[in-house]
């Protein structure tokens, strides 16, 4: 068992969040090649040694480094009930392109097995990390975009109160192709007696 304690550990009602430690390489790796076939076309091109023990390791090791420099924040899906040294990855949530100053905003990424889609445990994460976005880390908006085919990402975040903004054309190179993207963001609640515009 690790005794590398994780930096952040959100916990939902069927799941726990969290930062991995580097000696959780193989339970990632597991994971990405179960949804290789599932993640792969919709992901960015990825580096030659993705999966293997050893990316992740370093990758994983990064990922602290990163959360506590205030860059990204990347937490994998794991179920409540079991160890969490043990525990299969299900999925991950990632903030990324953190900006501070007067913009306080990151972009989310997310993805999940796919034998646990359509229970609505990527909505429960979701929730857990937009949270956590908008309390402990003071942020004021979060960005997500998919493909405008991918129906089920589409509902994901219209459940959650994320809000379209636009259409961006040839947005992001995904499998070789240049692919378009429909925009959306979620902004924090404004506190009470606080109004937003002039």
């Amino acid at each position: 068992m690790s005794t590398d304690k994780s930096p952040l550990l959100l916990t939902t009602e069927r799941l726990h969040l969290m930062l991995l430690p580097p000696d959780a390489a193989e339970r990632v790796l597991t994971y990405h090649l179960a949804n290789k076939q599932h993640l792969g076309p919709v992901s960015p091109d990825r580096p030659a040694t993705f999966f293997s023990t050893a990316y992740w390791r370093t990758r994983l090791a990064q990922d602290r480094e990163d959360f506590r420099h205030d860059i990204s924040l990347r937490v994998f899906l794991l179920p409540r009930g079991q160890p969490i040294s043990l525990s299969p990855v299900l999925g991950s949530v990632a903030l990324t392109h953190i900006r501070r100053g007067p913009l306080q905003a990151a972009d989310i990424g997310y993805g999940l097995d796919h034998r646990h889609e359509g229970q609505g445990l990527m909505t429960e994460a979701l929730q857990a990390v937009c949270d956590y976005a908008f309390g402990a880390m003071g942020l004021h908006r979060v960005q997500a975009s998919h493909l405008p085919e991918n129906l089920r990402s589409a509902a994901v975040l219209r459940r959650l109160g994320f809000v379209v903004e636009g259409y961006a054309r040839d947005f992001l190179l995904l499998d070789g192709r240049w692919r378009d993207h429909v925009l959306t963001s979620l902004v924090a609640a404004p506190e009470p007696g606080v109004r937003g515009g002039p």
